[in-house]
């Protein structure tokens, strides 16, 4: 299994840091964990042409996961020769978001279309929705994925994945903080990537910015490092996987980050620019 941190940015514009998205590989599939601005640059920088993808797993439809899923969606389907309907999965209200994501498309299927012959003679810009609910499982040929409740409240519902193929098991916890569902997910895995802010930084500069209020708001339902890696400690994983940096890391800063998340787990700390990437066989 190998994870890529396909974007470590948030809704915070970035210059160096793409939005939120994590490449998971296993068995021959390419499974794409949210969809955040410039997931499609981060594929083909990580060899993973969209045309190679699998499938979407969606952990909230917080604009900053999804805002590029209609970008995959519409290159997946003219760059590849003969185009599968990608499988989407996320929670309840992901059918209505992607049915409004199709219908802004569809002027473009249209050109695209009446100009192709062999697009025409195909299923068109076709996906599979699949909402799934906490406590859920599905397989995708030998992966095995089950579903956990997550508390980024009052986004509701929100879900983590805890992935497994071959014995290494993988949770991706997506935006919240920490809770019983999300400490179910990580129980002994291998790898636990998670969101993260970090609450000191947060509070220095919220004063700093018109929208300091608001700023401040986003301490509620984010896990903050040290919470990360305190998740990561009682649930005994062996590697905390740490993106979706609040506010991006400055280049130089990653051993400070690093010192917040060592204080509560001696295990393996990642964190890294985007294209990170960790792998076990």
């Amino acid at each position: 299994m190998k994870i890529t941190l396909l974007g470590t940015g948030s809704p915070l514009p970035s210059a160096t840091c793409a939005g939120p998205s994590t490449l998971v590989q296993a068995g021959g599939h390419n499974l794409v964990v949210d969809t955040g601005r410039g997931v499609i640059m981060r594929l083909v920088g990580a060899m993973c042409p969209p045309p190679l993808v699998s499938a979407v797993l969606l952990t909230h439809l917080h604009s900053d996961h999804i805002c590029d899923l209609n970008d995959l969606i519409t290159t997946r389907w003219i760059a590849s020769p003969a185009a599968t309907p990608l499988p989407i999965y996320g929670p309840v209200g992901t059918q209505k978001m992607v049915d409004g994501l199709l219908a802004m498309l569809s002027q473009d299927e249209g050109y695209r279309m009446e100009h192709h012959d062999d697009l025409r003679a195909g299923a068109g810009m076709a996906v599979e929705v699949h909402e799934i609910h906490a406590g859920e499982s599905f397989s995708l040929g030998d992966i095995q994925i089950s579903v956990h409740a997550t508390d980024h409240r009052p986004v509701s519902p929100t879900i983590g994945f805890r992935i497994t193929h071959n014995g290494v098991v993988a949770a991706l916890a997506g935006d919240t903080i920490p809770c019983d569902g999300l400490y179910d997910m990580c129980q002994n895995a291998d790898f636990y990537v998670q969101t993260v802010v970090r609450e000191d930084l947060v509070r220095t500069f919220a004063p700093l910015v018109p929208t300091g209020e608001r700023f401040l708001d986003i301490l509620d339902y984010h896990s903050t490092v040290q919470q990360a890696a305190q998740t990561a400690s009682r649930c005994n994983v062996k590697s905390l996987v740490l993106t979706h940096f609040v506010p991006a890391i400055q280049p130089g800063q990653e051993p400070e980050w690093h010192a917040l998340a060592a204080e509560h787990f001696s295990g393996e700390i990642v964190i890294g620019p985007d294209l990170t990437f960790v792998e076990k066989e």
